[in-house]
């Protein structure tokens, strides 16, 4: 089953989204990596690590649910005006169950017809780890799902039930919700230090280090709010109660590795408007301001 933020993930079993659920690799090491192009998926994530240290450990975060599931109706996925796409993203929840289990499909199909909830039958029938988020994917755009299951979400209407196949199984989704794409982009050292210089800037942005406390004690920048990543067990869950994901978040680490995995998952959680230290600490350290140690 897929664990929850503060457990350790078992390996992952097949894959669906390309870069939907940020894998987090809690290494202290530099050389940490979000898996953004890995069809992820099993609950559909096909973790792509194939040089795995045996010392560092994963764990997979499923977005948490940002609208409650309306009343389903169902659809082809062929019909009515697509809810989303290009710069749009859409929250899907779904279910998945073996190929040669069309049968189980159709009962489950049938029982969301009668009024039973998606969501509990994730947890009672899928066979993907979603299902201990009842089946919750996420907020997604276009370009992250495999092509099937992509073409299904986008041109299903809004709380409607539809099905359709890959090559993991039968899948029973539901488009929840859907707003305008968020975005996530790298800042440069020299473009934050011109804007940490302005008074306002620290009122109205939200700096975020998530290196560990011995890096933070060899050199820090003023206003960034430590959150290590080997931690995130701790701080993870409530992060969107601790922090305005309708605010500039700038997100920074050592070399920009860990801080880009954050930033990712940050998306995941909905936050709008979230900025990528590129190269972190030490690029701005080299690059802008001699004054701050290097290690």
């Amino acid at each position: 089953m897929m664990l929850r933020a503060s457990q350790l993930a078992s390996p992952v079993l097949c894959a669906i989204t390309q870069s939907l659920i940020p894998t987090l690799n809690l290494s202290s090491s530099s050389s940490l990596s979000i898996f953004q192009k890995p069809a992820t998926f099993a609950s559909f994530y096909k973790s792509l690590n194939p040089a795995s240290n045996s010392n560092s450990f994963h764990i997979h975060i499923i977005s948490r649910s940002f609208a409650s599931p309306k009343a389903a109706s169902f659809s082809s996925g062929t019909e009515g005006s697509s809810p989303g796409g290009g710069d749009r993203e859409i929250l899907v929840q779904h279910l998945l169950v073996k190929e040669d289990d069309l049968n189980l499909l159709l009962e489950l199909q049938r029982r969301v017809s009668q009024g039973e909830d998606l969501s509990d039958l994730a947890v009672e029938h899928s066979i993907c780890p979603s299902k201990g988020e009842g089946g919750m994917l996420g907020w997604v755009r276009k370009g992250q799902l495999v092509p099937e299951f992509e073409e299904v979400a986008f041109t299903t209407p809004l709380n409607k039930v539809a099905r359709c196949k890959t090559k993991f199984g039968w899948h029973l989704l539901q488009v929840l919700s859907e707003r305008e794409a968020s975005l996530l982009q790298d800042i440069q050292p020299d473009e934050l230090h011109k804007k940490m210089q302005d008074p306002n800037f620290h009122k109205e942005a939200q700096l975020i280090d998530v290196r560990e406390p011995e890096e933070v004690a060899l050199s820090s920048l003023p206003g960034f709010q430590v959150l290590p990543l080997r931690q995130f067990g701790s701080w993870g869950p409530d992060v969107t109660a601790k922090f305005d994901p309708q605010k500039d978040t700038y997100v920074m680490c050592h070399h920009g590795m860990r801080s880009l995995q954050v930033a990712q998952w940050l998306q995941t959680q909905g936050f709008r408007r979230v900025f990528n230290v590129s190269g972190g600490i030490h690029a701005y350290a080299t690059k802008v301001d001699p004054s701050i140690p290097t290690y």
